[in-house]
């Protein structure tokens, strides 16, 4: 208990750090915004259609322009102002959120809009989240961005909790309007926040070819195993876990035989569980002296739980077993995402973020896919249980063959990047 205690006191000292507590600020309001969006958007998808295979869709066509546009978003996040960058991306966010908002108050809305919209947000958050995500190592520099990763991932899971719940309420009470309306003023708060922060980025130079500068950032990955080992575990948790809750609204329909609250109810129960992992699970993973094994046993907790949630039948067990599977979850990707910050180079920070978030959450498009056309033919249940024996196999084939994983440990924040910072 000491232990834990210290670790988040110890979790939370970036809080000192003026410009970080600003912008983190105004996260916490958008962020819950966002989560209401993506409750209310799956929800109307899911009236519009009854379908699984048009969820899938939906979520596969706001990840799509990571995979197409990710790459060279990450060198343009190296070589441009990533505030200015972050500004136009909340201003463009909040536009189509109030477009959407129109759309179904004037009952005009169709699933094509939904499908077109959602595409259009995945285009500004190919921008927005390999910046978002170095923009934290501007603000708090090197020695504290596992820190702040941590603290941002907290902020996450908190809105994550919330925002569902929050969305169920509003959908059954007023209409899912007014859920993509409260979105989009979300926004304002982050804005207020973008314009108030200073920060000193290195920039890398705008001169050379930006297919050349994607290369470099590949090749950088090809020769660090253990970038590679890192990489591929957020890749499993993403594919085969948060993959899933793009399926929620078919589990809190057919399987539980629930409502818009029901849905709310899950959803908020995965972002507890989240925020359990984020909070408590991450911090301490990432002091563990074996990271490689306790990012391996995240998987395999995960995994574990979805497989028994996806017998269960019952609201309230449902939610205490989506709750302790979601802790797993965050504590591989806030550690994988911290590590990486530390282990790139700054100049290439970008580039690194930026292939990282499209592998694993680039691939959403596929695996929403693949699972939306797996629930459709043998039910949302058994696609959860195929998913949760994937993640227990699949992290267990990596610890038994993945050479030195089990043993590696991370490096510390002090200790020099890998690699060159010229690329």
């Amino acid at each position: 208990m000491t232990t834990i205690l210290h670790t988040l006191r110890d979790s939370f000292t970036p809080l000192r750090l003026p410009n970080l507590r600003t912008y983190l600020s105004g996260q916490v309001i958008s962020l819950l915004g966002t989560w209401m969006q993506i409750t209310a958007q799956g929800w109307l998808v899911w009236k519009l259609t009854e379908s699984k295979v048009a969820l899938g869709v939906a979520s596969m066509l706001g990840t799509l322009p990571l995979l197409l546009f990710g790459l060279f978003a990450g060198v343009w996040v190296d070589r441009l102002d990533r505030r200015k960058i972050l500004i136009g991306s909340q201003i463009s966010a909040m536009i189509l959120a109030f477009i959407l908002a129109a759309l179904v108050a004037t009952g005009v809305v169709q699933l094509w809009h939904v499908y077109a919209l959602s595409f259009l947000l995945g285009c500004v958050m190919a921008f927005d989240f390999p910046a978002q995500q170095a923009f934290l190592g501007d603000l708090s520099g090197m020695g504290e961005v596992r820190k702040a990763v941590v603290v941002n991932a907290m902020i996450v899971q908190v809105a994550r909790m919330l925002g569902p719940a929050l969305a169920g309420f509003v959908i059954d009470s007023i209409g899912v309007a007014i859920a993509f309306l409260l979105n989009g003023l979300s926004f304002i708060a982050v804005l207020v926040s973008l314009f108030i922060v200073r920060t000193q980025q290195q920039r890398s130079p705008h001169t050379g070819n930006p297919v050349q500068a994607v290369i470099d950032g590949l090749r950088f990955i090809k020769s660090q195993r253990r970038i590679q080992d890192i990489i591929l575990y957020a890749v499993l948790v993403v594919f085969f876990g948060i993959t899933l809750l793009n399926f929620f609204p078919a589990l809190a329909d057919d399987v539980l035989h629930g409502d818009a609250q029901t849905l709310g109810l899950l959803l908020a129960s995965s972002g507890a569980g989240a925020l359990i992992g984020a909070t408590i699970v991450a911090p301490l993973a990432q002091r563990a002296r074996r990271t490689g094994l306790m990012m391996g046993m995240g998987v395999i907790w995960s995994g574990l739980w979805w497989t028994l949630a996806s017998q269960s039948r019952s609201i309230p067990l449902s939610m205490l077993l989506i709750f302790l599977g979601s802790w797993g979850v965050p504590a591989v990707l806030t550690t994988a995402n911290g590590l990486l910050q530390v282990m790139a180079p700054p100049l290439m920070r970008g580039r690194l973020l930026a292939a990282y978030i499209i592998v694993s959450f680039g691939i959403q498009p596929i695996s929403a896919a693949v699972i939306g056309v797996v629930a459709q033919a043998v039910g949302i249940a058994t696609a959860m249980l195929l998913c949760g024996l994937a993640l227990i196999f699949s992290a267990g084939l990596m610890l038994t063959f993945r050479s030195g994983l089990r043993t590696w440990a991370a490096p510390h924040a002090s200790e020099p990047a890998v690699g060159h910072e010229s690329l």
